[in-house]
């Protein structure tokens, strides 16, 4: 049995139990003992009743021992405590759920804790109860970090909250006949993430080798998988590698972690076999054959649900997959000149980030008349509400994944924030030591202000409040992030006047280069119009509750009581509410190496050596570059991939997905995982709606539109250095395609060829002067 405790009402009970007693999951045979020290209401006590054969109530208190005895905590598989989200002090929140770890940890410290956590400054507290132990299962989702960590990853492909939002939570497949966006949008959302043991048919081959087989042969998709470290250090762990491209080899007994409607789909990865099944075309019929025997009786030292639950074969020596890491061939030419110079500081002590030394927060205030003359562009802006009494968000969580390491550092989206100069100077000490970032003080109901920070020119506006809990009314709890939202909506703008303004003043961007007109991309943004129109600015808007995703969209019919995944907002991601990630609860328990690739997905390289740092000083230190941290740079990262040119615009007319994963494989160790769509791709009127929704895990034969965006993951320097020409993922690449796309990564070698008469070397050498200047 489990023992849930801490915020206990009709809404959490209800949303926890839908999720945790979902069918898609394997038989779920867990009890589940709730513990609250105030007696159901009416309501509460009929939803026990109805799921009276999995769930008891017991009246009592985490804090009492005695309470504990009566729920048999000693013999509990996990106990699980969640927060109240909604609360108007965060941190006593935080502190009491703090307090019931202890109580129960101090009663039997072996138990497995799942807790939910509201700031991430708090977690570090956690780390101080000397039974606490992520190595055993404790784990901490903290709402604040993910929250913002998956609003971060969507300024870099919009859409993406969305798709991984709906990844780990269960839903039911709902057909819909007719072909609308939300007939693909809906196959999408039942697909959930899971792991499995790959077959021994696997052993030998690369990454991308067996990602290839798995997705056309057992129409599953592989993202991942777990590696465990060779070294005999105390220190090391199990790591999650994502897309490791095709340096790493399967071992034996290797995890992966796939992307499927249901858990049964996923054994074909475990039962496949190469001399049983090489020639079946339909992967239903890949079942367990009889030369799996042998393999079974090996693995039947782990119960089923351990086996699920260590997501690990800890006993196995040989199941970790080689990596040869420190090949200098791995490392891109120019880099090795600029990244050798080993007295510069430029990323943090653990390479993960890219780092600087701590500015004072007056060095980053920009007046209006600054900003207007410092032509931003294909930059971040951040509509921030919150006051000298609000309670900190943790903005830090914010830009760290928008400074991770693994971007060079000419590719990093200028972060602009727009708010209370108060508000922002209490959360500052987090983020000084971040390059990039930039304040208006200001509001962002001012239109002056956003036309300041030339908010038409920004590859993405984020609204977030911190005074959401002050306000009892729950539908006005979201009121001044709906009110900037449809303001920045309902602006206009002059055609391109920041940048003919930036040519009459002689103001250029960074990475701007003025000397060589026909590369500038200033030119290319004069040849493209750029949005007029404040509806076509990608926005992510943060609500805190989830019917007021109705007001965010004028345009559309969604009905007050549909559920949050299935409104247009969410599903275009321009909508975030922090309750999408309640599932993760129920998905940590089943399985906790689903959290570590989520949070390794979002926070942009977090790890338990990096939280404990932060819990000892609260910042982030710098480090010399080393060969070691320096390969710490080379992991995946998600990136959008426009289809209309580059190498993929022959697959985008009519060719079908399938073609486009494995050739993106191929060619690049590229891995696709989704499509960002026109809403109305398929009317027959042309239309200027430029809202775009979210297709997970198309199948093999799924037809492409050139219009399309693709969701992949990217390797830090694709192909080791052959192909750095033809795929430049630079985001002055952006600037170049129309406007619309900005935020999309272009493939200049084979794009806009009338544009671009200069030869592969002389643009090669560009690159490298430009690179070389920044």
């Amino acid at each position: 049995h489990i023992v849930v405790c801490g915020h206990i009402t009709l809404e959490s009970v209800s949303n926890f139990l839908k999720d945790f007693l979902h069918k898609d999951r394997d038989d779920v045979n867990v009890e589940i003992v709730f513990l609250h020290n105030i007696s159901p209401n009416l309501e509460l006590e009929a939803l026990f009743k109805r799921h009276f054969t999995q769930v008891e109530f017991f009246q009592g208190s985490v804090l009492n021992p005695h309470d504990l005895a009566r729920v048999k905590i000693e013999s509990a598989d996990a106990c699980l405590i969640l927060a109240n989200k909604y609360c108007a002090d965060p941190d006593a929140e935080d502190a009491s759920n703090i307090m019931r770890v202890i109580s129960i940890k101090n009663y039997h410290p072996k138990i497995r804790i799942i807790t939910q956590m509201l700031q991430y400054h708090n977690k570090a507290h956690l780390l101080n109860i000397p039974s606490w132990n992520w190595k055993e299962g404790d784990d901490a989702i903290c709402l604040a970090e993910l929250k913002l960590g998956f609003i971060a990853q969507s300024c870099l492909a919009p859409g993406l909250s969305t798709m991984l939002a709906n990844l780990f939570s269960m839903r039911s497949f709902i057909k819909i006949e007719e072909d609308t966006w939300q007939k693909y949008y809906l196959e999408g959302v039942a697909n959930e993430m899971y792991t499995e043991y790959l077959s021994s048919a696997f052993v030998g081959l690369s990454f991308p080798t067996v990602c290839e087989l798995v997705f056309a042969k057992l129409k599953l998709l592989m993202i991942a998988i777990e590696y465990k470290s060779e070294k005999r250090e105390s220190r090391s762990r199990k790591r999650i590698l994502i897309n490791p491209g095709n340096h790493v080899k399967i071992q034996e007994g290797t995890l992966g972690f796939f992307i499927a409607s249901d858990a049964k789909e996923v054994k074909r990865a475990f039962f496949y076999c190469k001399a049983c099944h090489d020639d079946i075309t339909d992967p239903k019929r890949i079942k367990k054959c009889g030369c799996k025997r042998l393999e079974d009786e090996q693995l039947a030292t782990l119960s089923p649900k351990k086996k699920q639950r260590n997501g690990g074969m800890r006993n196995s020596p040989n199941s970790s997959p080689k990596l040869m890491r420190h090949d200098p061939l791995l490392i891109p030419g120019n880099e090795q000149v600029d990244n050798m110079d080993c007295n510069v500081k430029k990323y943090d002590s653990t390479g993960m980030f890219h780092w600087c030394p701590a500015k004072e927060i007056d060095k980053v205030i920009l007046t209006r008349s600054e900003a207007a003359m410092t032509v931003l562009s294909g930059h971040v802006v951040v509509c921030i509400f919150g006051d000298v009494t609000s309670a900190l968000i943790g903005l830090r969580n914010f830009v760290m994944p928008l400074r991770a390491s693994n971007f060079h550092y000419h590719e990093l989206k200028h972060i602009v924030f727009v708010g209370s100069l108060e508000y922002l100077r209490r959360e500052w000490e987090t983020m000084h030591n971040f390059p990039k970032v930039s304040i208006l003080p200001g509001t962002p109901l001012s239109r002056a202000d956003l036309r300041a920070v030339n908010i038409n020119l920004c590859d993405m506006c984020v609204i977030l409040s911190a005074n959401q809990n002050n306000i009892d009314d729950t539908s006005l709890q979201d009121k001044e992030c709906i009110l900037a939202s449809l303001n920045i909506k309902s602006m206009q703008f002059d055609d391109s006047i920041g940048v003919l303004q930036a040519n009459s003043q002689g103001f250029s961007p960074p990475g701007m280069d003025r000397s060589s007109p026909d590369k500038s991309p200033v030119h290319g943004l004069l040849r493209q119009p750029s949005i007029t129109t404040g509806i076509d600015i990608p926005i992510i808007t943060e609500l805190v509750n989830d019917s007021n995703v109705q007001f965010l969209d004028q345009d559309d019919d969604d009905d007050p009581d549909t559920e949050l995944y299935l409104t247009q907002p969410f599903a275009c991601g321009t909508a975030f509410a922090v309750s999408v990630l309640d599932s993760l609860m129920s998905a940590t328990y089943f399985n906790d190496n689903i959290l570590t690739l989520i949070r390794t997905l979002v926070t942009g390289g977090a790890t338990p050596e990096l939280e404990s740092l932060i819990a000892e000083e609260n910042a982030l230190r710098g480090g010399y570059s080393t060969p070691q941290t320096l390969t710490n740079r080379d992991r995946c990262r998600v990136a959008q991939l426009a289809l209309l040119d580059g190498p993929f615009a022959d697959l985008g007319d009519g060719g079908c997905y399938g073609d486009l994963f494995c050739k993106a494989l191929k060619t690049y160790n590229m891995l696709c995982f989704g499509i960002y769509r026109l809403r109305d791709f398929n009317s027959s009127t042309p239309s200027q709606c430029t809202k775009r929704f979210v297709i997970a895990n198309p199948p093999y034969e799924f037809e492409l539109v050139p219009t399309d965006w693709i969701f992949c993951l990217m390797q830090y320097d694709h192909n080791a250095g052959q192909s750095r020409a033809s795929l430049s993922h630079s985001s002055h690449s952006s600037y170049a395609s129309s406007k619309k796309s900005s935020s999309v990564h272009s493939l200049p070698a084979t794009a806009n060829r009338q544009n671009r008469p200069k030869t592969r070397d002389s643009r090669e050498k560009q690159k490298y002067v430009q690179e070389d200047r920044l």
